[in-house]
């Protein structure tokens, strides 16, 4: 069904003709005659839609549109009303009507009206999951992304999860790629199912395709029976494929397959399974350089960034900084069973000017540590292991850009602390060790 209208008119031959016109058209109906029927039906689920005669035996007027919002606030309502004015169809809006009919009505004016409404309402909708999402995510009720970049990627997100195409988002490690992963699916038609995350940087390339599309018995030493994989274990739900350009090319050609296919064959064989899942894929590799390194296959790319997502690195949003500090630190005050009122004023200049090298996660790793460390009721900047560096003109940082010197000396003052230990460096940054090594190479780092 598209929906339920709940029609409320005193006229049998119009709550007749309008069930038989909706019935046409996919919609559940339900009928009231009057407003004591309407009043029986308020310990029932809300309908989708209401269409309103303003004109009842027991009720009159504009005085059914407050009522029937506060009891159904998500409800949509329609007035129709053969006493229509400019004033009525005005105030009627006030009062939280979507639309305005005048009877006798224009038929295919209406359904066009009932159509826009009920997508109104799913709009509606969405963003309330949009909102919900990421408060749970973030542990509190507070915007967690404030930048124009942020809001932008989200507005996609709210746009595009709720259809089955291919989502590709690319940023640097620890910048929230897997979170917007999250958020796709559970805004998506597909919530309800798996959702099942595989790490192709993880997984080495002999193992990689039996993991993905299964594997029969005898299919390799060790395989003693039959073995579902991935793709299987997704059905009716979503598969997000993290760092996709660090899988073998042959894999990525299969899964090329897969998505054209709609099918995919188990590692031994010898027919071809159905599979009816969605595809999120992650990189943290700037996408040029891994088409033009080979990294990506040019073919699959085109296929998999029907939508494409770019996250901004932390560096690049300090608006985003100080509301992800505090959702940070509502969640780990609450896990740690702590009372903080919060960070001084010398702790929000020293985040809000970090370069964060290592992005969201190493800010969320740095919040959780100040919060077991911190004394008194507020983290202070000595509770912070972060540095910002006092110039960025020396002779080592003057070939790079300004944010791009700043993010080398955090990595150089992280190195330093941890006396050369880049695995505990990279630990502390919050990216992965590949991730420190690269950049170390790029910023030509010497320690």
């Amino acid at each position: 069904m598209n929906g339920t209208i709940l029609v409320v008119d005193d006229d049998q031959d119009i709550r007749q003709m309008l069930r038989i016109l909706l019935d046409d058209e996919g919609y559940a109906v339900e009928e009231a005659a009057n407003w004591a029927a309407v009043e029986q039906m308020f310990q029932s689920p809300a309908p989708d839609l209401i269409l309103l005669d303003l004109k009842l035996p027991d009720k009159n007027g504009l005085d059914l549109l407050p009522p029937l919002k506060r009891q159904w606030p998500e409800s949509e309502v329609i007035v129709l009303t053969g006493y229509a004015t400019l004033d009525a169809a005005v105030e009627a809006t006030k009062l939280g009507a979507y639309h305005f009919h005048k009877k006798p009505f224009d038929i295919q004016g209406l359904l066009l009206s009932i159509e826009r409404a009920l997508e109104h309402k799913h709009l509606a909708e969405q963003s309330g999951l949009l909102r919900q999402a990421i408060s749970n995510m973030s542990g509190g009720a507070s915007p967690i992304f404030q930048s124009s970049a942020m809001k932008a990627v989200l507005r996609t997100v709210e746009r595009v999860a709720p259809s089955d195409i291919p989502v590709l988002i690319s940023g640097e490690s620890g910048t929230g790629k897997e979170v917007i992963a999250d958020l796709t699916h559970a805004l998506s038609q597909r919530s309800k199912g798996p959702f099942i995350k595989i790490n192709c940087a993880a997984l080495p390339r002999e193992l990689i395709e039996s993991e993905l599309f299964g594997s029969v018995k005898g299919a390799y030493t060790g395989a003693q029976g039959d073995r579902d994989g991935l793709f299987h274990r997704a059905e009716g739900g979503t598969l997000l494929l993290d760092e996709l350009s660090e899988m073998p090319a042959d894999t990525q050609s299969k899964l090329l397959r897969v998505l054209e296919e709609k099918e995919f064959r188990p590692v031994g064989g010898h027919a071809n399974q159905k599979t009816d899942c969605r595809i999120l894929a992650t990189t943290n590799r700037v996408i040029e350089e891994a088409l033009r390194e080979g990294r990506l296959r040019e073919d699959l790319y085109f296929r998999i960034s029907a939508i494409s997502l770019r996250l901004p690195p932390l560096r690049e949003r300090q608006q985003d900084i100080l509301p992800l500090a505090n959702a940070f630190l509502k969640r780990f005050t609450a896990q740690a069973g702590r009372l903080l009122d919060g960070f001084s004023p010398e702790a929000i200049d020293l985040l809000q000017n970090f370069a964060w090298p290592g992005n969201v996660r190493q800010l969320q790793n740095e919040v959780q540590r100040a919060v077991l460390m911190c004394q008194g009721p507020l983290i202070e900047s000595g509770d912070l292991t972060i540095a910002v560096p006092l110039k960025f003109g020396d002779g080592e940082n003057a070939q790079f850009t300004l944010l791009e010197a700043m993010e080398r000396d955090a990595i150089l003052q992280m190195l330093r602390g941890t006396q050369g230990n880049k695995l505990e460096a990279a630990r502390r940054l919050g990216m992965g060790r590949q991730t420190l090594y690269n950049k170390i190479k790029s910023y030509r780092i010497t320690f």
